[in-house]
């Protein structure tokens, strides 16, 4: 095919922040982020799950209108938008509204005032997503806003972060930093912050805010891209091409030229959102962008309905649908609303905003995709208009999907939704009525996640007046995503309705003839709930005469979006003791994240000669491993090395603890599934993880014993890790003796839990650069960089000191970026190390999630005696812990758990805890190891034994609290009477939360409620932390500033911060003048471990306290030093600045430099943390969704060093912990290889997701001598009390299995039951009943 010059194009150009790029020597399969972060300054888009699914790679991104001359901005995900599709736009990032020394954007300062940003990996997309609102806000015709504000309301500035993933905050702040722009917004409705006091008036807030000026707009578009040529555009013709036919007729000549050229791979391309779905391995040689065909991207409307360009976007389709329905409510209108509000659920904002409607339709089509748009637009009798050649041909949707896989050169062209009122005739004076509901179940409510089953109704009904009936006219159902090739039509069930009398009887009918039709695909999951037409209810639609199915009708309606937040309390004492300690400052460096200056591993720009590496893993449990080859014809360019333990010059090992160390290969035996084999070496990222995916290992397991993938073989085959007898917990009291004294007995009960992944948003990374004299320097995001640079030096066979190990800070850990990051770390060294030049890696999500192991899966026996009081008198567990393939940390899991256990007084505790050694990837450290999971097993625990008595939980609960004397037998760190505050802290909590009014109301609630029902849960936690030896350094320099250096690593918790407090109480001590704003003068420096040994890990919630003492340690000795110069300047002078002080000790040659190393004696090594939390949940009974509707915590916090930190700890574990509980499934095969791969199929919580209204005390519970400055720990111990909202949730399934029993007319109790972790929509729904409707319709009948 020939193209005249004038319609060729050989270059991309576009804008970024202003500034102008034009690029010819790019790849077509290249996205922007790639670009972004490869080939500019701007690397403030982070990459984390690279398929649309978390946000942190948002950017806005502007085209330009010219005949409207209108410039359109909307946010998209540039991990996912290809590069060659931005010609002609404009991007912004956050780089682009402010910087550090430009002056921080009100956003970015507002984020960082409202403690929204803890590790900051995810920030700078959450600040373009708000950005994107505010824009586009400022567009419309609402009335002028405040001074201050925007024309923003309350409900966007939360639902613009809808998409966006958070794994450490959350989101509570996040949601208070973006409504702080709303018009609307209460200001006494925004939470704690550091702009302004408790009790300043509204006017003394929005002055105390950064100041956003809604006229100060940022120019978005630049001038000179308005008169760039946007033609047919051509990239290097021998090897790829890109083009934009402009018309159909030069697509089919297009599509008839790739024809004739045999084996050419040819990429139709819109949005390229498919790709985060379906991973491509293969590159393609040509790009064909469809976006530039009139006819493929109008919107018309006329008599016949609303036809649409197939390369509209979902988010311009949902415009013009809710256009188009303005004016009255008309049946065809109110279709088109109920659509538009269907398919506001798809996704995302910055994925509808690129996502076509065509591309959706071919996906459904061609891969079975489950679409919500395709069951919804074939419930109402869509048409779609396709191109083969030079042929076009008008389809019904059905006739579509049921078409074999569409050929590739076959397009679609458009979509049409028929007008409903031109079709029925009906309208507001006929006696017919149209009944349209659209309907989806899934885990989360806005969207964001894939449905389990979705459905759409459509119905004529005619009221007889004579009879008073309703009569079905005719109808048409759709169903679809519940595990079958495409959704389909309930053709059946159609028939059988129409025509009828709607009663009961038919109701109950249609039901039962829907399960005969609504049947999943074998293998697909939770196929029950699927298949089950109850999650998707459409039948409340039809208006019938008897009541109570009227009020079935009216609380059925659970496809509405719900309100996000409630206003919520924190309630913080401050205490000034120790100022600045104990001052809720913002965190350290979150304006810098937020405008995304903040430099992580991947950010440090890529050295000379630089090479990227990924890992192969394993994906046999054991097997022997024969060889590796690749695939050769797809093998890309610029693959430059394979290395495997043969290439290793010392220790083959990947890692070290305590408890030994892990290979960093498999060598010729691969032990597990997600074991790394090899470590492959390209040019570019996306090459080595390209070729890592060709890789091809040949296993052989013959002669080979079977694997142990279970703890029951486990135990079978006596496979244990030993657990040394320093680590070994003691069990407390006379078991036989309490079993005897009992009244009643349960034996041998079992609970399983199940594995958590991190899901830190910065997944590993490392990067290595070869040094002189056979030295290495390594980069690495860890959490514990000493044990890294001992595991690197054993590798490489090289001394310590050749190796130096920097961390500045890591964006997200939660102990995954402990030992986990050591093979990281220590792969890149050896490839650098092999091949002298520096190599890096930034492992994609679903390698990171096949490798990380996550939290210990359990299985547990216990028997307990007890009281018909319900007073426990003995418990017994036999745990099984899965380790894995190696011991990690996990010898210590079963000292952890007892800690948590022993939060109640179970009169005696006797154990029998193994540590089971399996072929699965070796389990690690995660926030709160091991006693998460012992918290769970202490609530099921007396849950059983109230359900046993038949009494309420709370008061068993309250019958089980330690006294100070029982506390004290349990614990070996109880401490003073005085510092046991959970008896107060459980009945402050039971005012402050109206624990007892509520309990009643809810009652009253599920009396009144056949569809849904609540329920609360008090629980309390005791927590035991220890303190490990941490180092310290503090410089202060010729003019005053001060240096400081700490073994503990900045994650996101603050450490940073509070470091820099203590400092400056320590040093201030002092008394000079200068020294009011000394806060500014003091800078925490990365860890680097030749700079400051024995970091040890920063885990276990103690590190920054840790850190703050080595630090005051050091500070006091400086003072010490310091001292007798600032006497005799006082005695000459006066006063004593601090910058003269520092001048005259530097000439006097006073060290000004102190090292400690903090270890904390047996007294104050460890202690005893207490809290305790109250949550109400709402369970549909229907589709299985629990909504959180309220938390609230008390959590002793000690004197808090900064209680705006502590804060947002208890609040981000306290969210993590719900993810745990509820949400997160962590599966595996039956080999025990990870299928959980990304976002779509692994849920963590969302704003949508969190408790509406979340309430928290910050207890300042007094001094506590043996701690430091009175503190306590604040990380990990709130997430165990995540497991009230789980003890909710069986509270409120309780209530509906008994309803369910009455309706049969059974009498007996159903209390006992074991609710799986995570209490997922289809493990709710099933225990709930899963023929609730069908159960009641029968009772009606009978």
């Amino acid at each position: 095919m020939e193209f005249s010059e004038s319609a060729v194009k050989n270059s991309l150009v576009f804008a970024i922040n202003g500034e102008r790029f034009e690029v010819s020597d790019i790849h077509p399969s290249t996205t922007l982020l790639e670009f972004l972060r490869l080939r500019t300054p701007f690397k403030g888009a982070k990459l984390s799950c690279g398929e649309g699914g978390c946000g942190a790679c948002v950017v806005l991104l502007s085209k330009y209108n010219p005949v409207l001359d209108e410039v359109d901005d909307f946010t998209v995900s540039s991990c996912l938008t290809l590069l060659c599709s931005v010609n002609g736009c404009s991007i912004t990032t956050t780089e682009g509204l402010g910087n550090s020394k430009n002056g921080f954007h009100p956003i970015h300062e507002r984020f960082s005032g409202f403690h929204a940003s803890q590790c900051g990996f995810c920030t700078p997309g959450m600040c373009m997503s708000l950005f994107s609102a505010l824009v586009n806000a400022e567009k419309t015709l609402r009335p002028e806003p405040p001074t201050g504000f925007s024309k923003l309301k309350v409900s966007e500035a939360e639902r613009a972060i809808a998409g966006n993933l958070c794994r450490c905050t959350g989101y509570r702040p996040i949601a208070d930093a973006c409504k702080s722009f709303a018009a609307d917004v209460d200001m006494e409705d925004l939470g704690f912050n550091s702009f302004w006091r408790q009790g300043d008036g509204k006017e003394v807030k929005i002055r105390s805010l950064p100041l956003y000026n809604h006229n100060d707009t940022i120019c978005t578009f630049p001038e000179f891209l308005k008169t760039e040529n946007r033609s047919t555009l051509l990239l290097d013709s021998r090897r790829y091409s890109w083009h934009n036919p402009v018309s159909l007729e030069e697509l089919q000549s297009l599509m008839g030229f790739v024809e004739d050229e045999n084996g050419t791979q040819v990429k139709v391309v819109v949005g390229n959102t498919g790709m985060g779905y379906y991973k491509e391995i293969e590159s393609y040689r040509k790009y064909i962008d469809l976006r530039s065909i009139p006819e493929l991207s109008m919107i018309r409307r006329d008599d016949k309905g609303i036809n649409i360009g197939a390369t509209v976007t979902i988010s311009k389709a949902i415009e013009a649908l809710r256009e188009y329905s303005k004016g009255g409510f008309y049946p065809g209108g109110m279709v088109y609303k109920k659509i538009a509000d269907h398919m506001e659920k798809i996704a995302s904002g910055f994925i509808r905003n690129s996502a076509s409607i065509g591309g959706n339709l071919v996906m459904a089509q061609r891969k079975n995709f489950p679409s919500d748009l395709a069951t919804v637009l074939l419930a109402v009798g869509s048409t779609v208009n396709i191109m083969n050649g030079p042929k076009s041909e008008e389809l019904t949707l059905e006739e579509f999907l049921r078409r074999p896989e569409l050929d590739s050169k076959i397009i679609l062209l458009s979509v049409e939704v028929p007008a409903w009122d031109q079709i029925t005739g009906i309208s507001s004076e006929t006696e017919k009525k149209l009944l349209f509901e659209t309907y989806r179940a899934a885990p989360r409510p806005l969207g964001n996640a894939l449905p389990y089953l979705n459905a759409a109704l459509m119905a004529e009904v005619f009221h007889c007046k004579s009879s008073n009936e309703i009569i079905i006219s005719s109808c048409r159902f759709a169903f679809g995503a519940f595990g079958t090739k495409h959704p389909i039509r309930a053709a059946k069930v159609e028939e059988f309705l129409t025509g009828k009398l709607l009663s009961v009887r038919v109701l109950y009918e249609a039901i039962k003839l829907v399960r005969g039709i609504v049947v999943p695909d074998d293998g697909t999951s939770s196929p029950a709930y699927r298949a089950n037409p109850e999650s998707v209810d459409g039948y409340s639609t039809l208006r019938v005469k008897d009541s109570e199915t009227k009020r079935i009708s009216s609380q059925l309606d659970h496809c509405k979006i719900p309100t996000l937040l409630s206003p919520a309390k924190q309630v913080v004492e401050l205490n000034r003791q120790y100022h600045p300690v104990g001052e809720p400052i913002a965190k350290s460096g979150a304006a810098l994240q937020a405008s995304g200056e903040a430099v992580y591993v991947d950010d440090i720009p890529s050295p000379t000669n630089c090479l990227h590496g990924a890992f192969i893993y394993s994906t046999k449990p054991f097997a022997r491993v024969k060889g590796i080859k690749f695939k050769p014809k797809s093998l890309p360019d610029g693959v430059s090395s394979l290395i495997s333990f043969k290439d290793i010059p010392g220790e083959n090992i990947g890692s070290k603890t305590i408890f030994g160390t892990e290979p960093l290969f498999a060598d010729d035996f691969t032990q597990c599934a997600g074991q790394y084999i090899a470590f492959v070496v390209a040019d570019t990222q996306k090459h080595a993880d390209m070729a890592a995916n060709l890789a091809v290992v040949d296993y052989d397991v013959g002669n080979l014993e079977p694997p142990i993938l279970s703890v029951e073989e486990a135990v079978r085959r006596s496979s244990f890790f030993e657990v040394p007898s320093y680590v070994s917990p003691k069990k407390v009291g006379d078991f036989s003796k309490g079993m005897a004294e009992a009244d009643h007995k349960i034996l041998s009960a079992e609970i399983n839990i199940g594995s958590q992944y991190y899901f830190y948003m910065e997944t590993q990374t490392a990067l290595a650069i070869p040094d002189e004299d056979n030295c290495i320097v390594v980069y690495s995001s860890i959490q514990c960089p000493e044990y890294a640079h001992v595991t690197i030096s054993r590798c490489l066979g090289i001394p310590e000191h050749n190796v130096r190990v920097i961390t500045r800070r890591v964006g997200g850990g939660f102990g995954g970026k402990s030992i986990r990051a050591m093979p990281v770390a220590t792969a890149c060294a050896l490839a650098a190390y092999k091949l002298r030049c520096p190599v890096r890696i930034y492992m994609n999500r679903k390698t990171d999630m096949i490798i990380a192991g996550g939290r210990h899966p359990m299985k547990i026996t216990y028997s307990v005696g007890f009281k018909s009081d319900g007073k426990i008198t003995a418990l017994h567990l036999d745990i099984l812990i899965n380790a894995g393939i190696t011991a990690d940390i996990s010898p210590l899991v079963p000292k952890n758990m007892l800690g948590a256990l022993k939060k109640y007084d179970w009169g005696a505790l006797s154990f029998d805890i193994k540590v089971c050694k399996t072929n699965h990837s070796t389990k690690s450290v995660m926030r709160a190891t091991g006693e998460v999971q012992a918290t769970f097993i202490s609530e099921a625990v007396i849950e059983h034994v109230a359900s046993t008595l038949s009494m309420e939980v709370d008061s068993v609960r309250s019958k089980n609290l330690h006294t100070y004397n029982s506390l004290n037998f349990f614990y070996e760190c109880a401490g003073e009477p005085v510092d046991y505050t959970l008896p107060s802290i459980w009945d402050k909590l039971a005012i402050s939360s109206s624990f007892k009014q509520r309990t009643e109301m809810i009652k009253q609630f599920n009396m009144c409620n056949k569809w849904k029902k609540r329920g609360i849960s008090r629980v309390p936690i005791v927590h035991e932390v220890f303190l490990r030896p941490t180092p310290g350094k503090v410089s202060i320099l010729s003019d005053g500033s001060v240096a400081v250096e700490v073994g503990g690593i900045e994650l996101g918790q603050g450490l940073w911060t509070k470091v820099k407090q203590m400092v400056a109480f320590a040093l201030s001590s002092i008394r000079c003048d200068g020294m009011d704003d000394f806060l500014k003068k003091v800078r925490v420096i990365q860890s680097d471990t030749l700079s400051l040994i024995q970091g040890g890990f920063t885990a276990g919630s103690t590190t920054s306290e840790s850190s703050c003492e080595a630090v005051r340690l050091c500070c006091n000795v400086l003072v010490e030093r310091l001292t007798p110069i600032k006497e005799r300047l006082q005695e000459q002078m006066g006063s004593v600045e601090w910058s003269t002080l520092i001048l005259q000790a530097q000439g006097q040659a006073v060290n000004l430099s102190a090292s400690s190393y903090y270890a904390p004696d047996f007294s104050s090594m460890k202690y005893l943390n207490y809290g305790a939390a109250v949550s109400e949940v709402e369970v549909n009974l229907l589709t299985g969704e629990t909504a959180i509707l309220q938390s609230d915590i008390i959590y002793d916090c000690g004197q808090s060093l900064n209680p705006a930190v502590d804060l947002g700890q208890i609040e981000g574990a306290f969210v993590q912990g719900i993810g745990f509980f509820m949400f997160e499934e962590y599966t595996t095969n039956s080999e025990g290889l990870v299928v959980a791969e990304g976002t779509w199929t692994y849920k963590i919580p969302t704003i949508d997701t969190i408790p509406k209204q979340l309430n928290v005390e910050v207890l300042s519970s007094g001094h506590h001598r043996n701690h430091i400055l009175s503190s306590k720990a604040s990380g990990e111990p709130p997430l165990l009390l995540a497991v009230s909202v789980h003890c909710a949730t069986r509270a409120a399934i309780r209530e509906a299995r008994q309803q369910l029993l009455s309706w049969t007319g059974q009498c007996k109790s159903d209390s006992t039951f074991q609710l799986e972790i995570p209490a997922t929509m289809p493990v709710v729904k099933n225990l709930c009943g899963l023929e609730n409707v069908e159960t009641y319709l029968h009772t009606l009948l009978s």
